[in-house]
C-alpha cells in the first residue's frame, strides 16, 4: 500500500489549518476505503491531529455501517489490515485539527450515531458562532455529549430533525437552516451520501467523478488524487445528495452575500487545487505582485519561507524583476514540531527543520516574503539565520495584512495577548524581528487575488460577516 506523506503542521507558532472533508458514492459496489484513504492524504495540510473512516455497503443490510478513526496522521492511524476491513461503496473520511486542546480520540472524526431511524455519520469542517444557544437547547432537552465539538451538536440535530421528516435530506436541511457560522458538512446515512456548504461560503467544497463515483471532498487536489475529474464547486448555500437514484442538488440555503475565507487563498488550500474558480497558485502569484507594488525596495534576490511563503515570493520577484532563489533548505524528515511542549523547544525545532545556503544569501540584500507573522518569534530566528549566513540586509514582505482580531468560523488565530500586531506599530515589529524593513499586504489589495469574489477577511479588519453570539451559562465552542 503506497503511503502518504507526513506533512509539517504550519510553522509551529502559526496560524493553523483548518480540518478536510471526504466523501465517495461508488455505484459500481466497488470498497471506497482505500480512496478515502488517498484522498485524506491529499487533504493532510488541513488537519494532522486525527483522522477516521466511516464506510458502508449500501446493498447489505441496514446499519451496516463499519469505521475506524484515532489520533494521528492518515498513515499512521491506517494500516493495510485496517482498511482491508473496512468494506463498502460508500464512504466518508474527516483529518482534524482542533484548537483549544480537544485532540482526544472521542474528538476524533467522522462521528457516529445511532438513533431510532438507524445510523448516522457526519464529517465536519468550520466552527458555529451559535453553537452554545443550540447546545444548550439540546442538553436541556435530555441530550449527553460525547465530545466537545461543534460537530456532535450537528449530529443530534440532524437526528432529531430525521425523526419528523420524510427522509435524511430534509433533515439535514432543517438542521443547516438552524445552524450559523462558517460550515462544509459530509454526512452518511446507510444509503446516501449528503453534503452541503455554509450560505457565506466560508468553507471550500466541491464535487467531482470517477467512472460511475461521485466524490465531494474540501478541495479539487483530493479529487485529482483518486483520478477523479473536478466537476464544480459546491455552491455556498447548496445541498447536494447522492443516493442510489443519482445526484440532486438544493439551494433553499442560498443568499446573494458571499464571504469566502481570504486565507484559504493566502495560505490554507494546496498549492495545486482551484476554489470557487481561482487556482490557488495564481492567486498567491498576484498576493506576491501586489506586494511589489507596495513596497518595493532595493534588494539582490527574493526568497520566500518554506513553503508558506514562496509563491508569494516567486510573484515578487516577478513584479520587481529580481531574481527568486531558495535560501532556505527544509529538512522534511522532522516531524510535526507544533506538538513541542515548551516555546523555546518549538523555537530550536526551527533550526533542525529549515538551514540556511550561505553561497545563496552571503553579501546580498535580501526580500524574505511569507504569509503571515503571528507572534514574531520564527521571524526573528530566520532572520538571525539569514544574517549569520552572512546576508546584508533582510527585508520582510509579508503576503496577509497584520492579524489584529479573532476568527468565529473554524480558522485558528490566537488571541490578542499572542498576536504581535495587536499591541505593536509594524515599525516596533520590524525592530523586534530585527528586519531592515517590513511591509504587510494591504487590505484593499487583497481582493486583487480573486478578483470580484466576495471574501471574509474579519480577523484583519474587524468586518464579520456572521457575528458571534455570546457565550450561554458557560457551555464554550471548539472550532473543528
Amino acid at each position: 500500500m503506497k503511503t502518504c506523506l507526513q506533512y509539517d503542521q504550519y510553522q509551529e507558532t502559526g496560524v493553523r489549518e483548518e480540518c478536510g472533508v471526504f466523501g465517495i458514492y461508488d455505484f459500481d459496489g466497488n470498497d471506497v476505503a482505500s480512496s478515502v484513504y488517498y484522498g485524506l492524504c491529499s487533504l493532510q495540510h488541513r488537519g494532522q491531529e486525527s483522522c477516521g473512516i466511516v464506510v458502508s455497503d449500501t446493498k447489505g443490510d441496514r446499519g451496516n455501517i463499519a469505521y475506524h478513526k484515532d489520533l494521528g496522521l492518515v498513515s499512521e492511524v491506517f494500516k493495510p489490515d485496517t482498511l482491508s476491513s473496512l468494506h463498502g461503496n460508500l464512504g466518508i473520511g474527516h483529518v482534524r485539527y482542533s484548537t483549544t486542546g480537544g485532540s482526544t480520540r472521542e474528538n476524533a472524526q467522522p462521528l457516529v450515531l445511532n438513533y431510532i431511524k438507524g445510523t448516522l455519520a457526519l464529517a465536519h469542517n468550520g466552527n458555529l458562532v451559535n453553537a452554545a444557544s443550540l447546545k444548550e437547547e439540546l442538553v436541556y432537552g435530555g441530550a449527553i455529549f460525547h465530545t466537545t465539538t461543534d460537530s456532535e451538536m450537528i449530529a443530534y440535530y440532524i437526528a432529531r430533525e430525521r425523526v419528523h421528516t420524510r427522509n435524511v435530506e430534509e433533515a439535514v436541511l432543517h438542521t443547516a437552516r438552524r445552524i450559523r457560522g462558517g460550515y462544509a458538512l459530509v454526512v452518511m446515512s446507510p444509503r446516501k451520501l449528503i453534503a452541503v456548504r455554509d450560505p457565506f461560503g466560508l468553507k471550500p467544497l466541491c464535487i467531482g467523478k470517477r467512472n460511475n463515483a461521485y466524490i465531494v471532498a474540501s478541495e479539487s487536489c483530493a479529487l485529482a488524487s483518486v483520478g477523479a475529474e473536478f466537476i464544480r464547486d459546491i455552491e455556498p448555500g447548496e445541498m447536494v445528495a447522492i443516493t442510489e437514484k443519482g445526484i440532486t442538488s438544493n439551494k433553499e440555503l442560498q443568499q446573494k452575500e458571499r464571504a469566502h475565507c481570504i486565507f484559504e487563498y493566502i495560505y490554507f488550500a494546496r498549492l495545486d487545487s482551484e476554489m470557487d474558480g481561482i487556482k490557488i497558485y495564481d492567486a498567491r502569484i498576484r498576493s506576491g505582485r501586489a506586494l511589489a507594488k507596495a513596497w518595493p525596495v532595493d534588494a539582490d534576490l527574493v526568497t520566500g519561507v518554506p513553503e508558506s511563503g514562496l509563491t508569494a515570493a516567486k510573484g515578487y520577484a516577478m513584479e520587481a524583476g529580481l531574481p527568486f532563489e531558495i535560501a532556505f533548505y527544509k529538512n522534511s524528515y522532522i516531524g510535526r514540531t507544533f506538538i513541542k511542549p515548551t516555546q523555546k523547544e518549538r523555537e530550536s525545532s526551527v533550526k533542525l527543520k529549515l538551514n540556511v545556503l550561505e553561497s545563496v544569501v552571503k553579501d546580498k540584500r535580501i526580500v524574505l516574503v511569507d504569509d503571515s507573522i503571528v507572534r514574531g518569534t520564527t521571524m526573528a530566528n530566520l532572520i538571525q539565520m539569514l544574517k549569520k549566513a552572512g546576508a546584508k540586509e533582510v527585508h520582510v514582505r509579508i503576503s496577509a495584512p497584520p492579524f489584529l482580531y479573532p476568527c468565529y468560523y473554524g480558522t485558528d488565530v490566537p488571541s490578542n495577548e499572542q498576536l504581535i500586531a495587536a499591541d505593536h506599530t509594524t515599525e516596533e515589529i520590524r525592530e523586534i524581528i530585527g528586519a531592515d524593513s517590513l511591509g504587510y499586504m494591504k487590505i484593499e489589495d487583497l481582493q486583487t487575488m480573486v478578483g470580484d469574489l466576495g471574501i471574509c477577511k474579519a480577523c484583519f479588519d474587524n468586518n464579520y460577516p456572521v457575528p458571534a453570539e455570546s457565550e450561554k451559562k458557560g457551555f464554550t465552542n471548539e472550532e473543528n
